[in-house]
């Protein structure tokens, strides 16, 4: 059995969530993910990798079907509650789930997709269901998590239970987790992020984790300043927000030890105001749904801005090139694309996992350009970072927020294109965009092209979905 479970058998009656459903002891959610666990298995013995595709708010419903589905021997796929119907049909299609768990909130979205399918379809947790659970191998597969789709169609990650192992004990080596930790979490319960370094990482190590169940920065920067929470864990749109909800105040945090921002790139800007807000220095780190986390700053040491610092224990990373594409091994690196062996087969290369993350090597640490298919543009024989271009753009005091697109070009193959936001009562010329641009950049990164938009397309995780905006500013369809 995945050693999370034994690992809770331990903590007895220590307090394991704080969740909208009130609070639970360690005790009480290994009952209540039995009882699920129970529940899956009516006139089963073992779910045998059965995947259950998993739709319910963050909370205590959440983590008791996740355990329980684990404990069952089933395959966890969860879903995105921002999802409407048509994508929550792509991804339990995608993955043939057998079973479809809907909260009594989601009920309508997703039942009528389950019911179409033929789908079995369950709701509540069955009080009071006693069942002998099937061992589980740490070799079988656990989850599917569905890639953020920023590039192509999503596809399914399989992670078996000895990654997702790894996965936790690399993070909690590095971050010192303990069971005195009290971590506040805000993030979606879909993504790797929320569910691996905010969730099963605090769980694993005995801790205390406090769900709320939505963002509000006003209760985050209450909960942050109550002396309760250590840990807090989120993306930079998170942080931009709450940055705007304090104002010129400072909000110094003496007691949270140790706050982390990834899953987009960070500005320095940001990181910047919140040194100035709170006195810390935000923990930058870079890992991707196919990995787990792969480098991360320091947790003591020099955290610089821009970097993402080094491998962390039990990853090997080395770069194709300077710049050059990050390949990745070690026990965490996912098992499979699911029902795409040929995507599998071209994602690895002599055992290392091809990430398509491009980054140099500076000074002990690494810095990361982009994605190779959405943030390194080529053009006119140079390849240039859309996020280095990015970072000198948002230091112009009109624009509040851009982004670097590659536009085709007959004549450099590829144009830069700056898509900005601008601040409330700001203008901006492309010739005065220009003529600011070249006393900062080299001339071959200086926009050919700007666009003024209200707002980017993103992700869940807050970040811009590049081919989306490169779409919508061409009116081009995809192919």
């Amino acid at each position: 059995m995945f050693p999370l479970i034994e690992r809770a058998r331990q903590q007895g009656d220590r307090l394991a969530l704080i969740a909208p459903e009130g609070t639970v002891t360690y005790r009480q959610l290994l009952e209540t993910s039995a009882c699920a666990a129970a529940t899956l298995l009516a006139g089963a013995d073992d779910l045998r990798e059965t995947r259950v595709a998993l739709l319910t708010p963050p909370g205590l419903s959440y983590v008791a079907w996740q355990w329980g589905i684990w404990r069952a021997g089933g395959i966890v796929v969860p879903l995105s509650v921002s999802h409407p119907p048509p994508e929550l049909d792509y991804v339990i299609g995608d993955c043939a789930a057998s079973i479809v768990v809907g909260h009594p909130d989601f009920e309508a979205r997703v039942r009528p997709v389950a019911d179409a399918r033929g789908l079995r379809f369950l709701s509540e947790v069955a009080p009071n269901v006693r069942k002998v659970l099937p061992d589980i191998s740490p070799d079988r597969r656990a989850m599917i998590l569905y890639t953020s789709g920023t590039t192509s169609k999503p596809k399914g990650v399989v992670t078996t239970h000895a990654n997702l192992q790894a996965q936790i004990e690399s993070l909690v080596t590095a971050w010192e987790w303990s069971a005195d930790d009290h971590l506040l979490h805000v993030l979606p319960l879909h993504h790797l992020h929320g569910i691996l370094n905010a969730l099963l990482c605090p769980l694993w190590a005995g801790a205390t984790c406090e769900i709320l169940p939505a963002f509000d920065a006003d209760q985050v920067w209450k909960r942050l300043g109550s002396g309760a929470v250590t840990v807090f864990m989120a993306v930079p749109t998170v942080y931009n927000k709450l940055i705007a909800a304090a104002g010129e105040q400072p909000r110094p945090l003496p007691d949270v030890r140790l706050m982390v921002c990834g899953s987009a790139a960070l500005p320095v800007s940001t990181l910047e105001r919140w040194r100035q807000l709170t006195g810390h220095t935000l923990l930058e780190r870079y890992g991707m749904t196919e990995t787990g986390m792969i480098l991360s700053n320091p947790l003591h040491g020099e955290r610089r801005p821009g970097f993402v610092g080094t491998p962390l224990p039990g990853i090997e990373v080395r770069l194709e090139g300077e710049p050059g594409e990050i390949w990745v091994r070690g026990p965490g690196v996912f098992r499979e694309y699911w029902q795409r062996p040929e995507a599998t087969a071209q994602a690895f290369q002599d055992g290392w996992f091809r990430t398509g993350d491009i980054a140099v090597f500076e000074d002990g640490m690494y810095r990361m350009l982009g994605r190779s298919s959405v943030d390194i543009i080529k053009t006119g024989g140079y390849k240039v970072s859309a996020l280095e271009i990015e970072e000198v753009l948002r230091t112009h005091p009109g624009i509040q927020e851009c982004a670097g697109v590659a536009l085709p070009d007959e004549t450099w193959g590829e144009r830069v294109c700056a898509a900005v936001i601008l601040k409330s009562g700001a203008t901006l010329s492309f010739d005065d965009l220009r003529a600011w641009a070249k006393e900062r950049l080299a001339t071959y990164k200086v926009p050919r092209q700007l666009v003024v938009v209200d707002s980017f397309p993103r992700n869940a995780m807050g970040k811009v979905v590049k081919p989306e905006l490169a779409r919508l500013i061409t009116g081009r369809r995809q192919t």
